[in-house]
Formats: C-alpha cells, structure tokens, sequence
C-alpha cells in the first residue's frame, strides 16, 4: 500500500505545501473584508456568477476562447494570464456598485445559489473552480467582490440567525410529517455513534489519498440529524430551497415555521475563524473516513478534524451558519491543532438545531418546484 503523502498541490487554490492555509488570515472576514470572498471557492464563484449573470452588460457574450474551452468542452484550464484578460474585459465593462445597488434580497439569491450548486466534496473542484483559483484570475473580480460587500441585499448575509422566520423543510413523499421537536440528545448520540463507528471502520480503507474510494464527506451533522432550519425571504418559502448543497431533487416539500424559545445560547459562524475555534474546542478525528474525498478537494492529506456536536450541546443549544460564513469558509482547508478541518455539507444560514428549543409557529406551507416562478418555486 502506497504511503500517503503530505500534501498535494492542486489547482484549487486550496491547497498546501506545508499545512493547511489558504490564505487563511483569522478572524478578519467579509464584509469586512472583500478580499475574503476571493480566497474562498464559494466566494470566487458567487462573484463568477455575478459576472456571468450581467455578462458585464452583455449578458453571456463576455466569453473569451479561453473561457469557452471550459464552459463548453470541460476542459482544464489555459493559461491564467490569458482567462484573466479575458475576464477583466468583461468585469470592467460593468460598474459594479451601480448594478448590486438595486438588487434586492431574492435577486441576489440566485448567484448565491449557483455558487452552492458547485460545492462538491466527493471528486475536485470543477473547471471553473479551478480557473477561479489562480491568484490573478481571482484578483480580476475584486471590483465585483467589492460591490457585493456593500450590496444592500446582502446586508443580511453577515447576521445571526433571524429567529422569527425560521424554516423546516421536508419533502412531501417523506413517511414523517413535521419536524421531530424532541429528543435532540438522543440524535446527537445516534449520530455520534454513527460517526465514530465509520471513522473506526475506515481503518480497511486505503491509505493512499489518491486511491479510488468515497464514503462519507460532510463535516454537519447531516445524519442523523437534529433539526435544521433556514430562514424565509419574500416569496421564498425558505433560503434552502434554492440555496442548498448537494441538492436532492425535491419536487415538492413542506416549509414548516418554528420559533425557537427566548434565550437559546446560539454560536455563530460568520467566518472561517470561527468555524476553526469551535473545531479546536470540541475536536473529533475523521481522518480516515474522510481522507479520501477532501484530499479530491482540498490537497490536504494529513489528519483531518470536525467538529463533536454532542460535546457542544452541552454549551450551545444551537449553531448558525451565516451566508457570509458559507462564502468564506466552506471547501477550504483550514488550519487547526496541527491538523486540517473543513467546512462541507452546511447550507448557507442553515442552523442545527442541538437541544429541544423549537416550538411550532403554525401549520406549514407546501411548495412546489416550477421552473417558470420566481427562484424555480412557487407555493402550492
């Protein structure tokens, strides 16, 4: 069996040559900081699709050759100085500001939900992905990066979880009906459980990174799980309807209002500081279940951590991940305790919910998916 090796660099922009990093600078964020949006894939690509959405006045004719190698043929990416040229024609043909300004809440939920489309972290980052994380293409969207910091309908990108408008979401076909507002300890025990058993399982497999082998690659505590929830925006049922990673093809769901009760202790994830600090504090070993499919992402090929969400129950009734969070942290490798931990499987201002807190607020509301409505939704 091959040794693994420490590292691999990849033309992600995630990768590595001593330890995880990334331009990784601490507690220093968006909004902030704009530059942060541009060292996060998540982030790159939201910008992209900004891009690709005005197509800087002229809607997708910005395509370079360089540019249309990749979007329509998939093939890997040129040389970055030339996909760089090509997009700054595009980028500077726009003002940015002027175009973000009068974008309300929901428009801008469309590129955010075609940057979530791409975060995959069972195989390696796309071709655009890819080309994005060139330093100097990633730098020619900086103006973009800007204009989205200020945007009005991102203000609330960076804030907690608005507790109000909390949404469950289920698919109809499902045998349950509504969430399951009890027995939160008892599912973080099943899912810790769970979760060590496949770490101690995954001894058989491979050691070699690069070895052809998938398994488990979120870092939620995707199952099984406690209640999660999304906010509600203006003629959008909940965010994670358009906004979701790895998207199960719900045809028609359930959104189900709930309202947690006053005083739940909440800890925020606004950025990759803190997703790092609450790893550090309730550390949990994945390296083996996990090194597969992040090395396929990331590069990393070291000791691998997520965080023990039974152990943070204990202190926290709740953790919220702000869109801001989710720009800037999610598919990047981060350095902690001497080994790497990475954000995967969390949708943008979605909250696990880790004590029994929740409260109905009313009956739910179906949706149905409809490619001629607003975001692809409309209610039923």
């Amino acid at each position: 069996m091959p040794a693994a090796p420490r590292s691999r660099l990849v033309a992600s922009g995630n990768a590595f040559p001593a330890g995880p990093s990334a331009g990784y600078r601490g507690a220093v964020g968006w909004p902030d900081d704009p530059e942060s949006l541009l060292a996060a894939p998540r982030g790159r690509r939201l910008c992209w699709a900004l891009v690709e959405e005005t197509g800087g006045g002229q809607a997708k004719a910005w395509h370079g050759p360089s540019w249309r190698q990749i979007l329509w043929f998939g093939s890997p990416p040129g040389d970055p100085a030339v996909l760089a040229a090509e997009l700054a024609a595009a980028v500077g043909r726009a003002d940015w500001e002027g175009v973000t300004v009068g974008m309300a809440d929901v428009d801008l939920v469309a590129p955010l939900a075609e940057s979530v489309t791409w975060a995959m972290y069972w195989q390696p980052p796309d071709e655009v992905d890819q080309a994005l994380a060139h330093p100097e293409v990633a730098g020619v969207l900086r103006p973009v990066a800007r204009a989205v910091t200020r945007a009005p309908g991102a203000r609330w990108w960076s804030s907690g979880v608005e507790l109000s408008t909390q949404q469950y979401v289920e698919p109809v076909d499902r045998t349950t009906e509504g969430p399951a507002l009890s027995d939160a300890a008892e599912r973080l025990a099943a899912w810790r459980a769970f979760t060590a058993e496949d770490e101690r399982s995954a001894v058989e497999r491979p050691a070699d990174p690069a070895a052809n082998y998938s398994g488990h690659w979120w870092s939620s505590p995707k199952w099984p799980a406690p209640v999660s929830t999304t906010r509600a925006l203006p003629g959008l049922g909940a965010l994670q309807l358009t906004a979701i990673e790895d998207w199960p093809g719900w045809a028609e769901v359930r959104c189900w209002p709930l309202t947690p009760r006053r005083g739940a202790r909440i800890y925020e994830i606004t950025g990759p500081g803190d997703w790092v600090a609450l790893v550090a504090r309730y550390p949990l070993e994945v390296t083996k279940s996990r090194r597969h499919d992040w090395w396929r992402v990331t590069g990393w090929a070291g000791t691998w951590l997520m965080p023990d969400y039974a152990a943070a129950a204990s202190d926290y009734d709740a953790i919220h991940l702000s869109v801001g969070g989710h720009l800037t942290t999610a598919g990047r490798a981060l350095p902690v305790a001497g080994a790497g931990c990475l954000l995967a499987g969390w949708d943008p201002d979605e909250t696990y919910w880790l004590a029994d807190v929740l409260a109905s607020a009313g009956p739910p509301v179906r949706w149905i998916s409809d490619d001629s409505a607003q975001l692809c939704w409309r209610p039923a």
